[in-house]
């Protein structure tokens, strides 16, 4: 089957400036989501008679784009406007023991204990990890009967590794699977389908902009679930419901608050849309050589890697950690040739995208030598 986009021409619609390898913070749109936003911000603007109902028809524009990534159908599907607050919605919800790792994004964390301070219903469960990595096999040996979920992250935001979804479903039997895929959504083709709760937002991977997101369940986490924060726009009455507190719908919409902002979906379904037109395992591909590069650089001149080596427990995130006393002079020299990456706890994360150039790769080179040469003198 013949992509309706190829990889050079998707890459052709981007264009931030050489230097920028930190898409697992956030990932600059390109000329579809910003066309998109222009074009539905003039609608708002204009406010023509009739174009301000045609705003409300992106709700169902973006749940299909979604559905066409996780295989989730539609109705299972609820935009949000970030992680975070798909996150709460879930935490919020669940009944029993969640196992997770304290060293997950504070996403998800944050959601299981709020969710247990103010419910009680809720009981957060801290696994301990292999090196920082949520696998089957030592999830295995720490599960409880008194745990109903296990959260992981798709890709860990600290180590970049990818975790082995089938094989943790596998380990885990009936219990709720709860995954954030933040930092691999719309470039890792992952079992979606497997898990009960995918939650993502769309600013950094698929280059959506801030203001985007989603909450994906299945039918098993629909029944499973108590729509805690469930507001207004999320009944089965047309228009407002006015007069009368109605009950939440039946499905995924039962978890939302408000009227979502119909602009941001638009932006999140053109990025979405134009992801699916190339397609995932191609913009995959396209990562996974570049990450291969930033390795090599790295071993090059002598900067220890600590995230994953092997394509299938990686995704786009490379991690280097420099001896304590030489971590400043690293940091230093990438900014000083201007390159943008993360650093954090004494680690320095450098996340490629499929758009990364050879500009961008020398530009990293000369800071790796800048930093080599400076800790030999």
């Amino acid at each position: 089957m013949t992509n309706a986009l190829s990889l050079e021409d998707y890459i052709a619609t981007f264009g931030e400036e050489p230097g920028y390898v930190d898409f697992g913070r956030a990932g600059p749109p390109g000329r579809a989501v910003k066309d998109e936003e222009y074009a539905q911000t003039g609608l708002l603007q204009k406010a023509r008679f009739g174009t301000i109902d045609s705003l409300y028809e992106q709700d169902e524009r973006v749940r299909d784009a979604i559905s066409v990534l996780t295989r989730f159908r539609t109705d299972q599907i609820v935009f949000q406007p970030n992680t975070s607050t798909g996150l709460m919605h879930a935490m919020f919800g669940v009944t029993g023991g969640v196992a997770m790792s304290a060293g997950e994004f504070p996403s998800i964390t944050f959601a299981a204990v709020r969710a247990a301070q103010a419910l009680g219903v809720v009981t957060p469960m801290w696994i301990e990890t292999d090196h920082g990595r949520v696998t089957p096999g030592n999830l295995r040996e720490q599960l409880t009967a008194s745990v109903a979920a296990v959260a992981v992250s798709l890709v860990d935001f600290r180590t970049g590794y990818l975790v082995d979804l089938e094989g943790i479903r596998q380990v885990i039997g009936d219990r709720l699977l709860i995954v954030d895929a933040i930092q691999g959504f719309g470039v890792v083709d992952a079992p979606y389908e497997v898990a009960d709760i995918v939650v993502s937002g769309g600013q950094k991977w698929t280059r959506a902009g801030w203001g985007t997101g989603f909450l994906a369940l299945s039918d098993r986490a629909l029944d499973a679930l108590t729509p805690v924060f469930s507001g207004f726009a999320a009944t089965d009455e047309e228009g407002t419901p006015v007069d009368e507190v109605f009950p939440p719908t039946k499905g995924a919409g039962a978890f939302s608050i408000s009227n979502p902002d119909p602009i941001a979906q638009a932006r999140f379904a053109a990025a979405l849309e134009e992801i699916a037109a190339v397609s995932v395992p191609v913009i995959n591909a396209a990562i996974a050589d570049r990450v291969t590069r930033v390795i090599e650089l790295a071993d090059e001149y002598a900067l220890p890697v600590i995230s994953p080596r092997d394509e299938s427990e990686r995704a786009g995130i490379v991690v280097v950690e420099p001896p304590a006393d030489q971590l400043t002079v690293l940091t230093a020299s990438l900014y000083n040739h201007g390159v943008t990456t993360t650093t954090r706890g004494g680690q320095v994360r450098l996340s490629p995208h499929a758009t990364t150039d050879e500009e961008t790769f020398e530009m990293l080179r000369a800071s790796f030598l800048g930093y080599a040469s400076a800790v030999r003198v």
